[in-house]
């Protein structure tokens, strides 16, 4: 039986948000000191729970960028509101024509340092490839390439849909610089773009799980980003400075602090829903997906689905329940839960919040470190939900002399680590379709994870298929089947049988599934 309703993967009405996927975020307020100050901070969303009041010192131009110099804007060929780049308002936008050849100049009288540049796309699905240049004695040279991909809107694929393109660049200095978009898809926008001295997290939209990989079939290299350039200066966060300062704020938020002479921030930072719901679910068994880094919260779904069916059928009834069934990974990101900060500290023996302003971009301590931290944090992240969502789970069905089967691969975005996630299940199961590529990724890690963890048998949702009823043949199916047999699945389920409740010709089908059913063929 599904842990839930519908097959992806684990969530329901009975999910409240404090036990839902949740992702850190934040708010801030700027402030000079010395001053007393009292006032209430903002609460980022409405659905919230508090994590941490931190403040650290910032330099005076922290926030400043290449638009205080007045930069003059031009660009080839001739395009309409290039201003609306700079103006500040997110409201209004460049839109680039599909295919089009744009470079755009920023050019201002006296010389600027730039590390960072950071695009603020439309909300329509966007794809821009391009370079960043900058004027020398010798023209225009290259700093950086950069590939920005916001084409799905889905929150399965990251709870920020149209999260800021940061890119991060080696510290260059010029009076003259040169954005050139070599790849434009359709109907491309951006709102915005800051080219400034201070440093950012390069793609940490990414890097926090924020926007995940954007198709059913991530590369191996989905998840790794090259090392980033890293030189000292006055922008960069020192952990050693950073204040938790979370005692002085009331539980109505409003904050009590003498703030220190100097520049400083103040960031309320919290929890709050990605929104994700179980799928595909009527009305009425629809919610919002369970937390995936935490035991406790995935026993209480447990409890409020599968156990509730346990109380209404007798032991000796339920002889043939044997398996709880976690289906294909579909639901996207997470970065924060509740135990996160002490599991940390357990596991890395180093204190995370300090590094907590890393999860909006900005650099602490250098790039390297903050790079570091989100690897730590990724790697927590998929611990857990191997060994506390998929391991939970187990054990939860255990004590109910059940068993787990899993597709122990993610789509559109996976959080955890294919193997490891599969090893955690009694048993495991691949999938592939009558046609396509669905199976060119996840037969072999059902069969790989099987190997590794000693499981015997491999399983796999086999001949899935869409619309054109009656369009495949055996021919066809055994070709696919001999393909995935021969990756090491050994157990074939089909995809689909539909009870028959009349013997009426030409039987009952659905929309999608071979018609393996009785009295279809």
């Amino acid at each position: 039986m599904f842990n839930g309703p519908g097959w992806s993967q684990s969530g329901g009405p009975w999910i409240k948000p404090g036990q839902s996927m949740r992702y850190l975020t934040s708010s801030e307020v700027r402030v000079t000191g010395p001053l007393a100050f009292n006032k209430k901070l903002l609460q980022p969303q409405k659905d919230f729970q508090d994590v941490k009041v931190i403040a650290y010192p910032v330099s005076a131009d922290y926030y400043t960028d290449i638009t205080q110099l007045k930069p003059v804007l031009a660009s080839n060929p001739a395009v309409d509101s290039l201003a609306n780049l700079v103006d500040g308002k997110y409201a209004t936008a460049l839109h680039l024509k599909k295919g089009q050849q744009l470079s755009m100049d920023l050019t201002t009288k006296a010389a600027y340092t730039v590390r960072s540049l950071t695009f603020f796309t439309t909300k329509q699905a966007v794809r821009l490839e391009g370079d960043i240049q900058a004027k020398t004695n010798n023209g225009y040279v290259t700093i950086k390439h950069f590939n920005i991909d916001r084409i799905n809107e889905n929150l399965n694929v990251g709870f920020t849909p149209y999260g800021p393109a940061v890119i991060s660049l080696p510290a260059t200095t010029s009076n003259q610089f040169r954005i050139a978009f070599t790849n434009i898809s359709e109907n491309a926008g951006i709102t915005e773009l800051k080219l400034t001295a201070t440093p950012m997290v390069d793609s940490y939209i990414e890097k926090t799980l924020a926007k995940m990989w954007p198709t059913p079939h991530p590369f191996w290299d989905a998840y790794q980003w090259p090392v980033q350039p890293d030189a000292s200066s006055k922008y960069i966060i020192d952990p050693a400075k950073v204040i938790d300062i979370s005692k002085y704020m009331a539980a109505d938020g409003t904050l009590n602090w003498k703030v220190p002479a100097g520049n400083w921030v103040i960031e309320r930072s919290g929890m709050t829903p990605t929104n994700v719901t179980n799928s595909p679910a009527t009305r009425e068994g629809q919610g919002l997906e369970v937390d995936k880094l935490s035991k406790a919260h995935i026993e209480a779904h447990f409890e409020a689905f599968i156990g509730q069916v346990l109380k209404r059928i007798p032991a000796e009834d339920r002889k043939a329940f044997k398996l709880t069934i976690a289906d294909s990974y579909e639901t996207g990101g997470q970065n924060w839960t509740d135990e996160l900060i002490n599991e940390f500290k357990q596991k890395y023996r180093y204190d995370p919040t300090p590094y907590i302003p890393v999860l909006q971009g900005k650099v602490v301590g250098s790039q390297d470190m903050s790079d570091r931290f989100l690897w730590d944090l990724r790697r927590l992240i998929a611990d857990n939900v191997s060994f506390k969502y998929v391991g939970g789970l187990t054990e939860i069905s255990h004590k109910h002399g059940i068993k787990t089967w899993l597709e122990n691969y993610g789509h559109w975005g996976f959080l955890g680590e294919f193997l490891q996630y599969g090893g955690q299940s009694d048993e495991v199961g691949g999938e592939f379709w009558a046609e396509g590529d669905a199976g060119d990724i996840e037969n072999r890690a059902a069969s790989s994870s099987a190997h590794i963890y000693g499981k015997i048998k491999v399983s796999a949702e086999s001949f899935t298929s869409g619309g054109n009823a009656f369009g495949r043949y055996p021919a066809m199916l055994k070709q696919r089947g001999d393909r995935f047999f021969a990756e090491g699945i050994n157990n074939s389920l089909l995809h689909v049988y539909v009870s028959q409740a009349a013997d009426k010709l030409p039987g009952l089908n659905a929309w999608f599934g071979v018609e393996f059913n009785r009295l279809n063929t």
